[in-house]
Parts: structure tokens; sequence; C-alpha cells
């Protein structure tokens, strides 16, 4: 497919775009990640530096799940701190140019642990470094004041866990998506029993899958900030935990990775890590544990819906597993609220 044809960009409009930036044409476009989530694109200039820009997904977008403004945000105000992110270049809100707004920043050259092939190249002590990397980044994140970086009024600063919980309900339902009974009975017993929340920095999607990391484990760059938010950093350490499988595990994670593979650290290790570097209260971390069941539950689902909806295209995403798939962390999310005593 030719950069002109590339689904989601203006190959001329982009280039010219680019060029009042200092980037000289021609510029090549090509996709690096996309479909489901904000769209990433690498762009080589004709001097043969690569940048890369994210824009929304083409079709489907549903109110706030894909705001390139917010994205573009956190990672300016996070540049420079101790959490690493790409460096940001340029951001273009006129959505005459290709459709939506975009942002152009740096192109981290790195290995995006999305899966359990993508380890290949590690050796086992380096994929424990890996593990260990990514809960201190988190830990990192946590620990900024988000006053101190210019984010303490990117979102509200109070219930943070009631607005997640109506921001999922509402879009999972607005999705289309059949069959939201048992989510519906989740969703109720965790707002009737929502526990005392603080306020930091919350990425909203944090796992090896959005992180690129070197082949000796150390984290180069946070990447993915679409769901970036002010509120309870317990819920990343929640989806972190929910989305890590270890070997023998009798629980699906909520979303495929690497981490069953040899070397990982257990998921003990990480709350352990992360407690002694947060020095939080993390008797709460089961409910979030379980919310994050639930929330994924809500995403997928939607997902689901688009993909069905003829938003996504045909990329190999087999609807009627992940039906079977979301069905099922549907009743462990419930099973988890019945073992907190909630219901």
């Amino acid at each position: 497919m030719s950069a002109v044809e590339l689904p989601g960009i203006e190959h001329d409009a982009v280039t010219r775009w680019l060029a009042e930036r200092g980037v000289p044409a021609p510029v090549e476009f090509s996709l690096v990640s996309g479909g489901r989530s904000n769209l990433t694109y690498r762009v080589t200039d004709a001097e043969g530096v690569v940048r890369a820009l994210r824009r929304p997904p083409t079709g489907g977008v549903l109110s706030t799940a894909h705001d390139m403004s917010r994205e573009w945000r956190f990672i300016s105000a996070l540049h420079g701190t101790g959490v690493p992110v790409p460096e940001p270049i340029a951001y273009c809100e006129d959505v005459e140019v290709t459709g939506a707004a975009f942002y152009v920043m740096d192109f981290v050259d790195g290995t995006v642990l999305a899966d359990r092939p993508s380890v290949a190249p590690m050796s086992s002590r380096a994929r424990h470094r890996a593990g260990m990397a990514t809960v201190e980044c988190m830990a990192a994140l946590h620990n900024l004041d988000p006053d101190a970086v210019g984010l303490g009024d990117a979102a509200r600063r109070d219930g943070y866990l009631q607005r997640q919980l109506r921001r999922w309900q509402k879009q999972v339902h607005a999705s289309g998506a059949p069959d939201l009974g048992l989510l519906d009975q989740v969703h109720d017993a965790l707002a009737a029993n929502a526990p005392e929340q603080t306020t930091g920095i919350v990425h909203g999607d944090f796992r090896p899958g959005n992180l690129s990391y070197d082949l000796d484990g150390e984290v180069l760059a946070v990447l993915d900030w679409e769901l970036a938010t002010l509120g309870e950093p317990l819920a990343d350490l929640g989806w972190l935990i929910a989305t890590w499988e270890e070997p023998g595990d009798d629980l699906p994670a909520v979303t495929p990775g690497p981490t069953a593979e040899d070397g990982f650290p257990a998921r003990d290790d990480l709350i352990d890590r992360y407690a002694e570097l947060t020095r939080r209260d993390l008797s709460d971390l089961p409910f979030y544990v379980a919310f994050q069941r639930w929330r994924s539950c809500c995403i997928t689902a939607g997902v689901r819906a688009r993909y069905q909806a003829g938003h996504m295209g045909d990329d190999g995403y087999d609807a009627g597993a992940r039906a079977d798939t979301e069905q099922r962390q549907a009743q462990l999310a419930w099973q988890a609220v019945k073992d907190l005593g909630l219901v």
C-alpha cells in the first residue's frame, strides 16, 4: 500500500504541515499499530529521520475515548521527569489536515512486549529486569506531584472510581454491545462499595504492551497515554496485576502478554516492589483488580461491537473468540466482587 492510500493519513496535507515545522519532504508514512486504539504511524523524512505520528481510529470513535490533546498534554508534561516518554514535537488540532487531531513525537526504537514471541530476543535475566523496571517506572509516575509537573488541572481530582464506573458503563452501552446484564451487576456492586481514594497521575493502560524496552530490560518509554487522567494510582497497579500472567495460572489475564514466559517476576514481587517505592497502603488492591477485570470486559465488548459494525476492517480479529473471553472475564469479575464480600 502506498503512503498516499494509507488510511488515516492525507499524505500531501500532512507532508505540508510537517514541512512548515521543519520536517523536510518527501515524507514516507507506514502504519505501526492501530485498528482498535489510537493509530501510530512511522514518519520518515527526506533525511532519513524517523518520528511517530498518533491520531484516532478512522471510525467508530466514542466520546472522550481517543482524545489526542490529552495524550499530547501528558507526554509534554512528563517529558524530562523520571518517567520516560517520547519527546513531543508538534500538535495539530486542525481536523482539516487529515480528518482528526494528531501529534508528532520522537520515534523510540525499542521492543514492545506485547505478546510471548516479543520476548524471544531477551535473556531470562533481561526478562526479570523488564518486569521489575515496569513496576519501578509505574512507581515513579505515581510518586510525581501532578501540580509540580503542570497537570494539577488536567482532570477532576475527586471521585475517580465513580467517574470511571460511569464512563465505561456509558460507553459499553453506547457501543451497542449485547448481553450486558452480568457487567451491569458487577458495576452496581463496585459502585456501592467504592473505597476511599487518593489522587495521582494515572496512565490507564500501564502494562508491558504499552512500554518500549531495550534488550537488557530497561524501560525506554511509556507509550499510549490516551486514557491518562488524575485519579487513584492503585487502579494502574490493579490493571498491571490483572494483566500479569504467571505459569500455571487458573485465571486468564485480562489481556494477552508475555509474562508467563521464563524469567519474569511474579505478581507478588511486583506488588512488594511497588509498596517499597511508594509506601502506599495496598489493602484495597484486590478491589482494584476486580474493577479492572470489569473494565476490561467493557473495553473488549465495545471493541467487538465496533468490529461487527464494520469500523475496524478485517485484521484477523476473532469476534467469536473474544465474546467467549469477555463472558469468562465477566464471570471472573463477578466472582471477585463476591470474594470481596461486596454482594
